[in-house]
């Protein structure tokens, strides 16, 4: 959270503004003084606004505003850990190209990825194909349908609600679908 920082100086300061008759007046300059020390974190922030719009440079808590103000999906990511802040970061960054896609098996695939940390399996029925004759077989099955699975290390029956409020978000409005969060695999290391 930003605030205010002991002993930040302001980039303009008020007294050097005063008129002539005011520059050796002590009240006006320590009263004036008090205020540039109120101003100071106002003025820093204006100085360096176009940080705060960069994803990679913005404050964490800005980050999320930003999301939220972009559309980006960053409920159930925590930011109080170095890793969260950084998957926080990246589903920020990639808001914009995410709405370019969504809709598309990537984009799902994406989306569910960056709000998880795990690549997710994701089985449909769509299906693309041309030929040079006219007529021929459909690809893909005739009723559409999508299922998405993740395999995390510890889910919890949040985590299944949450991915299916991503896939709900990120599908195609006309496909039905399902998900299911399982526990990952452990590989034992020799």
């Amino acid at each position: 959270m930003r605030g205010s920082i002991d002993g930040l100086a302001s980039s303009s300061p008020l007294g050097m503004m005063l008129p002539a008759v005011f520059a050796d007046d002590d009240l006006a300059q320590r009263f004036i003084a008090g205020l540039d020390e109120v101003l100071a974190p106002i003025l820093n922030v204006l100085d360096c606004q176009e940080s705060y719009f960069s994803p990679a440079l913005a404050p964490a808590d800005f980050t999320r505003w930003l999301g939220w103000w972009i559309g980006a999906e960053t409920d159930g990511i925590e930011d109080d850990h170095p890793e969260g802040v950084a998957r926080l970061r990246a589903a920020v960054a990639a808001a914009a190209y995410l709405h370019r896609v969504r809709g598309t098996r990537f984009g799902l695939a994406e989306t569910v990825r960056l709000a998880f940390g795990v690549e997710p399996e994701i089985t449909e029925s769509g299906g693309a194909t041309w030929s040079a004759r006219p007529r021929g077989p459909f690809p893909g099955a005739p009723r559409p349908r999508l299922h998405v699975t993740l395999r995390l290390p510890s889910p919890t029956p949040a985590d299944e609600h949450r991915l299916d409020e991503l896939v709900n978000a990120a599908r195609p409005a006309h496909v039905p679908y399902t998900v299911q969060v399982t526990a990952a695999e452990r590989t034992s290391e020799s």
